[in-house]
Order: structure tokens, then sequence, then C-alpha cells
């Protein structure tokens, strides 16, 4: 059974609240730092949802993975995760 990440949707909606204040800063023609600096913002709002999506999915599809002893299951979790880490780089 999957995780339930509905925890994270009040983070969202802050997100989606910002991103729709950074559209109005635009359209508002706001000062480009103030932008830039709210843009960061959503960028690390952002980041850290996707962190604690991986860390439940390490603690819940991994370890079930894992608990479960197939080593398929858990080869194809590992490297899900791995594809998911190089896009990052």
């Amino acid at each position: 059974m999957h995780p339930d990440h509905s925890e994270k949707l009040k983070r969202l909606n802050r997100i989606e609240g910002q991103v729709k204040g950074i559209k109005k800063m635009i359209e508002e023609r706001r000062y480009c730092v103030d932008i830039l600096t709210q843009l960061k913002a959503v960028g690390s709002a952002i980041k850290k949802v996707e962190h604690a999506v991986l860390k439940d999915h390490v603690h819940g599809c991994l370890k079930s993975a894992i608990k479960s002893g197939n080593d398929l299951d858990i080869q194809n979790k590992m490297d899900e995760i791995m594809a998911l880490i190089d896009k990052r780089i």
C-alpha cells in the first residue's frame, strides 16, 4: 500500500497561492528582484514537498519491498530512486 500524502496538500495549496502571487507581481510589472525572491521561495517549498514524498517512499514503499524479500521488487524500487536522483543532477 502506498503512503498517504494528503498532509502535503496544505503545503501545495500554499505554494499554489505563492505562484498566483508571483503571476500577479509579473502582471503588475513589479521589481525583478522581488519576483526572483518569491520564485526562490516557491522553489524551496517545492523541494521540501519533494523531499517529504521521497522520504515517505523510502520509509514506506522501499521498506515494504525489503520486508517482502522479493529481490526483483527491491531492485526496481532502488532503480526508481536512483533514476530520480539522476534527474536532479
